[in-house]
């Protein structure tokens, strides 16, 4: 299948001349003899002086001369635009306008690399366009047939078995060169050459001297053809990955990147099952969890279980781990796979789960020893939001995800301290600031949430912050943001400043009315219990 000398979605102008139409005009290559396997993309005729601006680029253009001017001047101007528009060749019918070809435009043909050819007998221009278009067009469905032939064959093999690697090495055989699958970011994932490993070069060899470094990530060589496997979604999961047929040896042709927009279909079908079967077994997984937290699974029974959806942990602690995101929005099966890719490299055992409907990631983290759990919590972390980043689930304007972690502790442990952990993400859904959450230090903002619909919790906001509340409502600067960042410095009152960007003395101000609002003495240690209570209260409240 090697079709690398052939022109691109064209005829060159070589196989142009050998048509019967020009043939039969005596045609004589004047200048660019060595240019002859130009693409001819169209054929115009034309006699206007400025036909070079009607033109595009790769027509073989048909005059008698009656448009090149009578002065050398005009005539050199006219062949120049036609070289810079980078048209295919240039045809002229010897006749009544030019007996020879003047000496201007053979020398502006020549200096300007453009094919000149001059015809000695007379030809129908119209049948000359009609014969060379029909080339070309046919020329178009041969490719087009090339490139269904690779489809069928490529189908073919998925229908049998088949996968990606089988698919990259029908289009690389076609190709003649290497082909790869690598993600949108360009890093690899597939890879695969034309022909036995002993007659051609290794695909990886030739990736990582092409491809290996960022830079030509960002910028392939010259000539190579780069085609997007669709992800079906939105934003960064509009790409799901990207075929690569770099030029090796020599370009890849139309024909190639047709073969691999086709070949590109069908790999996004392969890939979007992958992620579907990815994101059922990490629901799978994801029931599991929340089974075993809500008793249905007995502890006894948990670890033959996890050990089936592929949890091997030591007999080190168990940490559970549960990360909550904002409702709505998200597409689950690219972030599973983002997730378990990221937590791949955190190097302890993951089991990692989904619950779209609690809108919940849920995980049991294997540890060596109790002393790992805060830096495998902060690497935990740290995973599942470059998951959330990678799946473009941080979405303009949602809450950003809170990671909260549980008590690590034995199988027996792990059903009271998993539901402990997914109930408070819920509670400290809104928290900003922190990589990651302990639950044993939430119990306050899990109580107030479990009062959220109790009339007497808005009592108590309305009682303690309720002047504050209607202060805030007509008057500018707000107050209550003021009463947060002091409360969260626990009264010092330089850090508050500095935080607020303001003096000490319009700090003091704005405490003092504060405390004439609420009637209550900011310094008294019972007062400052009963805001901090209430501002907390405040944030579940409907």
């Amino acid at each position: 299948m090697e079709i690398r000398g052939e022109p691109r979605g064209g005829i060159t102008v070589r196989r142009a001349l050998e048509l019967p139409g020009l043939r039969s005009g005596l045609p004589e290559v004047v200048t660019g003899a060595e240019k002859l396997n130009r693409t001819v993309r169209w054929v115009h005729a034309g006699e206007v002086p400025n036909i070079a601006s009607l033109l595009k680029g790769g027509e073989l253009l048909l005059t008698t001369g009656l448009g090149l001017g009578t002065r050398p001047a005009e005539q050199r101007a006219f062949v120049r635009q036609l070289a810079e528009r980078g048209i295919a060749a240039l045809v002229v019918e010897l006749g009544p306008r030019f007996s020879k070809l003047p000496s201007a435009i053979v020398d502006t043909a020549r200096s300007s690399g453009l094919p000149l050819v001059q015809l000695h007998r007379e030809v129908a221009f119209v049948s000359v366009t009609e014969e060379i278009h029909t080339e070309i067009v046919n020329g178009h469905y041969a490719l087009l047939r090339r490139a269904d032939e690779v489809h069928r064959r490529c189908t073919e093999v998925l229908l049998g078995g088949g996968g990606i690697p089988q698919v990259l090495g029908i289009l690389a055989e076609f190709a003649a060169g290497p082909v790869f699958l690598e993600t949108a970011e360009g890093e690899l994932l597939y890879a695969a050459g034309p022909g036995a490993a002993d007659t051609a070069a290794d695909p990886l060899q030739v990736w990582e001297g092409l491809r290996g470094s960022r830079e030509s990530r960002l910028s392939p060589p010259a000539g190579t053809v780069l085609v997007d496997v669709p992800g079906g979604g939105q934003g960064a999961s509009s790409v799901r990955a990207r075929l690569v047929l770099p030029p090796v040896g020599a370009p890849p042709h139309t024909v190639h990147r047709m073969a691999a927009e086709r070949a590109a279909g069908l790999l996004a079908v392969v890939l979007m099952q992958a992620r579907q079967e990815e994101e059922l077994a990490a629901r799978g997984r994801g029931d599991f969890l929340t089974d075993l937290a809500e008793g249905r699974i007995a502890a006894g029974d948990a670890p033959a279980q996890a050990k089936v959806l592929g949890f091997r942990p030591g007999a080190g602690p168990l940490l559970p781990v549960v990360m909550r995101l904002s409702p709505g929005g998200c597409t689950w099966a690219p972030l599973a796979h983002a997730l378990q890719e990221e937590l791949s490299a955190v190097g302890v055992p993951v089991l990692l789960g989904v619950r779209p409907v609690e809108g919940r990631v849920p995980l049991l983290v294997g540890l060596r020893t109790e002393e790992e759990r805060e830096p495998v919590a902060d690497r935990v972390a740290a995973a599942l939001r470059a998951g959330v980043a990678r799946a473009g689930a941080d979405r303009a304007g949602a809450r950003p995800p809170v990671v909260v972690v549980g008590r690590a502790g034995g199988w027996s442990a792990v059903p009271a301290s998993l539901r402990h952990a997914a109930e408070t993400a819920t509670a400290a859904q809104g928290l900003t600031g922190r990589p990651w959450y302990d639950a044993r230090r939430l119990d306050i903002e899990l109580l107030l949430w479990r009062l959220r619909d109790d009339p007497d919790l808005a009592a108590f906001v309305e009682r303690a912050l309720g002047p504050l509340r209607t202060y805030d409502a007509t008057a500018r600067p707000p107050l209550l943001p003021t009463l947060e960042t002091y409360l969260s410095h626990a009264g010092r009152k330089a850090e508050t400043a500095r935080e607020l960007h303001l003096n000490r003395q319009t700090l003091y101000n704005r405490l003092a009315r504060i405390s004439d609002l609420l009637g209550t003495d900011l310094d008294d240690p019972q007062s400052v219990l009963t805001l901090s209570l209430a501002l907390r209260a405040r944030r579940h409240l409907p």
